[in-house]
């Protein structure tokens, strides 16, 4: 299970990072989408830019894929400013944050992604810098330490984070905008998908085509648009550049993803419940064990989307199928009691 997934919503490489960086809208009025979000944006900017002040600090969670990153880009833009870009892991240490804080100019945007993997110890460097604009530090030890204060520039932080509930209760209180991104509906992700085909120079596509990626995606924008490109390679070298619903659905089938948006791995997952297990309820580890996989790359990474589209539910006593679950695989031989309480 170790190789890559296409139908991953995170990033997988340095190239599809640029080639991702290059279809993200740069205005909210191009940002499609998540619109609760959008609106509350557009009033904190507005209002930002009418009193001259730096924009309230802003925290967005969901899964990867969603547009987090596209967000924190669109609002430097808005407000003219320019962006920094760091992650939780990559601030070891006080003297990492001092140093970028420091750097930035009044009004400027910072943005950490997986915020919530940032030491306790920056944490607290946060803090002071967040609320007062300023940042506190301790030289030397002993009878000879003293604090020094160090001013900044007012600015705005935007935390990006997969897991809200890993956050601390004190850096969580100090967003001024919190916002959940929710998976993208059908209409939303052809909406993208129809831009993102003319920013890559594919000839009037149609929504058929179109539609038949949006509904393998996953309702993830940046898988939407990693299936895209892989189509159009296809189309151009097997194809003659005809990009149609055939070409999509051969291209798609090549990359093993079927009709629901599901790859090999699931499949390999759910048939581990299905047959070996007698479609559940088993545990996480167990089944883990069975396919010689890390049990949290599982919950992280595969059952969120079959939660999502009602295959899976975790009960009480571990992961169980639902019927439609077994209807899909094809499994008439399992009967699944879908009375069991659950717990997520």
């Amino acid at each position: 299970m170790a190789k890559q997934r296409i139908i991953s919503a995170d990033a997988t490489d340095p190239i599809d990072e640029s080639s991702a960086l290059s279809l993200r809208p740069t205005a909210l009025a191009g940002y499609i989408g998540q619109s609760k979000l959008v609106e509350k944006l557009r009033i904190a900017l507005g209002a930002a830019k009418q009193r001259g002040e730096a924009m309230e600090h802003v925290l967005l969670h969901g899964p990867p894929g969603l547009g987090k990153t596209t967000l924190a880009h669109v609002i430097a833009n808005e407000m003219g400013s320019s962006l920094t870009v760091s992650s939780g892991p990559a601030i070891t240490k006080g003297a990492d944050l001092v140093g970028t804080l420091t750097k930035l100019q009044a009004h400027d945007v910072l943005f950490i992604d997986e915020i919530h993997r940032m030491p306790v110890a920056v944490e607290e460097y946060v803090y002071s810098a967040m609320e007062d604009f300023k940042i506190d530090f301790v030289v030397d030890s002993g009878m000879h330490a003293k604090t020094i204060t160090l001013p900044l520039k007012p600015f705005t932080l935007i935390g990006a984070t997969t897991r809200a509930g890993l956050l601390s209760g004190p850096m969580r209180s100090r967003f001024g905008i919190t916002h959940h991104l929710d998976f993208y509906t059908h209409d939303d992700t052809l909406a993208i998908l129809r831009r993102s085909a003319g920013l890559l120079g594919v000839e009037s596509p149609g929504d058929e085509p179109l539609g038949v990626i949006a509904a393998r995606s996953r309702g993830t924008p940046r898988v939407a648009n990693r299936l895209l490109r892989r189509v159009r390679d296809f189309a151009a070298m097997r194809r003659d550049g005809r990009f149609d619903r055939d070409t999509v659905a051969e291209a798609l089938k090549l990359e093993g993803i079927d009709e629901l948006g599901l790859d090999e791995i699931d499949r390999l997952y759910l048939g581990a419940i299905g047959k070996v297990y007698r479609g559940g309820p088993v545990g996480l580890e167990a089944i883990a064990a069975t396919l010689s996989e890390d049990a949290g790359t599982l919950e992280d990474m595969v059952e969120p989307y079959l939660l999502q589209i009602g295959f899976l539910a975790r009960t009480r006593r571990g992961r169980q199928l639902t019927q439609k679950a077994v209807q899909h695989l094809g499994l008439t031989d399992i009967s699944i009691d879908e009375s069991e309480p659950l717990f997520d």
